[in-house]
């Protein structure tokens, strides 16, 4: 008997269905943009844009560490400070929500939702609103930058911690109850354990994008490298801020590549 093989008979795409989304997503392109307002072009554009580009491709060297006053060196260290401390703060406070909101944590559902909803609210504020407010209440620096930080980042790790609780063997649980074990010692010995590796992936995650945060938010006087970035940018400074956005490019990447290494060990 000879073995034949039969070709595999690839289903026939649905061209009218394709051409259909096509077509919908060029329709709500030409609406966007048909909604922008296109300014006219000054005369000057060329001019300011070909010192925008000398400036930022020629940096300010001298700026990197200023003996007597403020430097890059300094803001880049203040940024990383209030990154530090915002995602050390939202990862302590962050672990009742997140028991609160797993559903095979709350005795019942009305619980589990009232927390996942507590933690959406948080996640509905930016960082910039946060910062502002905290601005207005203890005034502009570091500490309010760190605060809106700090406050911002509960919403997003308290649902990423909700989940990696959600999906824990129930096996040990079990087995510590069937033994008459409290809720105190069967979360410590049975929960923690499972969900320790996890907590610690995402608050990496969560610490990179705290430092790209904590940039901006001193541009609106909550501390960090992003307060001298719009004094330059205000005064036209450009080598200066091509020194400030090349210091803040090397620091992000460094603590990405850092992160991304120490998540790899953890998991």
């Amino acid at each position: 008997m000879s073995n034949t093989t039969r070709p595999l008979i690839k289903p026939k795409k649905n061209k009218t269905r394709i051409w259909l989304i096509y077509i919908t997503l060029a329709l709500i392109y030409i609406w966007a943009f048909s909604g922008m307002p296109i300014a006219d072009v000054k005369e000057t554009a060329a001019q300011v844009s070909k010192a925008i580009f000398s400036g930022i491709f020629s940096p300010d060297w001298d700026y990197v560490y200023l003996p007597d006053g403020e430097d890059l060196l300094r803001g880049l260290l203040d940024t990383l400070a209030i990154a530090i401390l915002g995602t050390f703060i939202s990862a302590f406070l962050c672990v009742p929500f997140a028991f609160l909101a797993a559903t095979n944590m709350s005795k019942g559902r009305s619980l589990s939702n009232t927390g996942k909803f507590i933690l959406s609210l948080i996640r509905t504020f930016p960082e910039i609103v946060m910062a502002i407010m905290f601005i207005k209440a203890v005034g502009p620096g570091s500490f309010a930058g760190v605060l809106a930080l700090g406050l911002h980042s509960i919403g997003m790790l308290g649902k990423l911690f909700a989940e990696e609780i959600e999906s824990v063997d129930p096996g040990p649980s079990e087995a510590l109850t069937a033994t008459g074990a409290n809720r105190l010692q069967i979360i410590w010995f049975a929960i923690l354990p499972q969900v320790l590796p996890g907590f610690l992936s995402y608050t990496l995650y969560r610490f990179e994008i705290n430092v790209r945060s904590a940039s901006i938010l001193g541009v609106i006087g909550a501390g960090g490298i992003g307060t001298p970035l719009i004094f330059a940018l205000s005064s036209r400074d450009w080598d200066r801020v091509g020194i400030i956005l090349l210091g803040i490019i090397v620091m992000v990447t460094f603590i990405d590549l850092l992160s991304g290494y120490i998540r790899k060990k953890i998991v």
